[in-house]
């Protein structure tokens, strides 16, 4: 396997909870390499069908796959570790970077060891201990799940009240109906700025230049209001290391090193005039961002995969300018409820009033008698991206291809990259973005 060049065609193996890395495994399989791909949760196994070839049994493919990617944190980055210490290329995490995105609490800390500055956070195991908390300490806080919890989008909370009434009220509804799932949350001190994250690639050995600077929108409705979901769109661009990233995630480029990582990692930080405060990390892909991601890559993304694999230090060529990616969703995103998805969405007709001329990635979706129709249970249908040099020319090429698309009961925020026009200014002054 290791002989092999570079520009060869290769084996993908690709194991998934949730099939988070359907739409990543279908372009590396348009390049013409070799994909299987295992989904664990039953509920998605249908995603992806007439795409990719699926399998039922991902430890039976290891030896035929030359890459092993998995997508996620919750217990996969010890199955890539293993992997990797028999010799495997893998990209994926390992115990120690999932336990960076999965417990909020150890990332924190993670974050204080190598100098960083730290927002003042809470952990609790109880509903009970954390209204008292907060009645002995009132103030605003933001409420996160920790743990699989975390998937759980919608339990995010932010605190409006500066007594925190409206927390406490969160929280008592929260004890009747979460109690059993949410184990573990954490309640984080409040700060008031740009919210922004930073992310780059690592291969095992360093990070891989250039860095990618995004802003996701996670609020159901344009002008950021309504639920938090999973996503709704994201503004993002490529750079060279900035001041946000040497003062964040370049000082943990040691540990991961240690750690032999491999893969992308983020981390979302709220910044103003007075510092950066990290919110937490990303340790894998994030979905959509890794879609939006390929439309900038210039590399042949499963070329790129398997460079980062093998540890190799490549140069990773993006476009300039900007890439916005639209959420394209059914009923009951970003809700879970399986009988208005069954009664709404089940099997929905995808349609493209012209052929699609790029910039449309798949998330929750089949192939059945060469028709796209909506898979899942969870309403997320497509990523769609533009790019542009400018912001208005990404957003004019997002929107005119969201445009040429038809699906029952389709939604999505028309505003994904507005509020980049006030918050550029304020980034700039205070020197964040300033490329060193």
């Amino acid at each position: 396997m290791n002989g092999n060049s570079i520009l060869s065609k290769k084996n993908f193996l690709f194991v998934t909870i949730e099939a988070l890395c359907v739409d990543l495994a279908w372009h590396v399989a348009k390049e013409g390499n070799e994909v299987k791909l295992y989904i664990e949760d039953s509920s998605a196994k249908d995603v992806g069908d007439g795409f990719v070839s699926k399998i039922d049994d991902w430890k039976k493919e290891v030896d035929w796959a030359d890459v092993i990617v998995f997508d996620d944190t919750l217990g996969q980055g010890k199955k890539a570790q293993e992997l990797r210490k028999k010799g495997k290329y893998v990209v994926g995490g390992t115990t120690y970077t999932d336990m960076l995105e999965d417990d909020r609490f150890f990332g924190q800390e993670e974050l204080k060891k190598v100098g960083i500055a730290i927002i003042p956070h809470q952990d609790f195991n109880s509903f009970e201990e954390a209204i008292d908390f907060v009645k002995k300490n009132p103030g605003r806080y933001a409420f996160k799940p920790c743990g699989e919890a975390s998937n759980y989008k919608g339990l995010l909370f932010l605190g409006e009240e500066e007594d925190g009434r409206d927390l406490i009220q969160i929280l008592e509804a929260y004890s009747k109906a979460w109690s059993k799932r949410i184990k573990t949350f954490q309640l984080q001190k409040r700060v008031v700025g740009v919210e922004i994250a930073v992310g780059v690639f690592f291969n095992g050995k360093e990070f891989i230049y250039p860095i990618n600077v995004n802003f996701e929108h996670k609020k159901f409705f344009p002008g950021d209001i309504g639920p938090f979901t999973g996503e709704m769109g994201t503004l993002m661009f490529w750079s060279q290391p900035n001041n946000l990233f040497n003062a964040t995630l370049k000082k943990m480029e040691p540990k991961l090193a240690e750690e032999k990582y491999v893969g992308y990692i983020d981390l979302n930080c709220i910044v103003n005039g007075y510092g950066i405060y990290p919110l937490e990390f990303t340790t894998r892909f994030g979905y959509p961002t890794i879609n939006i991601q390929q439309e900038g890559i210039l590399n042949p993304i499963g070329e790129f995969l398997y460079e980062l694999a093998s540890g190799q230090t490549t140069k990773l060529k993006t476009k300039n300018g900007f890439q916005v990616g639209v959420e394209v969703v059914v009923p009951p995103f970003p809700f879970d409820d399986k009988r208005t998805f069954e009664v709404n969405s089940k099997d929905s007709v995808i349609f493209f009033k012209k052929p699609a001329n790029g910039g449309i990635h798949i998330e929750e979706v089949k192939i059945i008698d060469g028709e796209w129709l909506v898979a899942g249970t969870e309403g997320s249908a497509l990523t769609v991206v533009g790019t542009g040099s400018t912001l208005k020319q990404a957003q004019t090429q997002v929107y005119n291809r969201v445009n040429n698309i038809l699906i029952p009961n389709m939604y999505y925020r028309k505003d994904i990259g507005d509020r980049w026009f006030d918050d550029s200014d304020r980034l700039h002054n205070w020197g964040y973005l300033r490329e060193l």
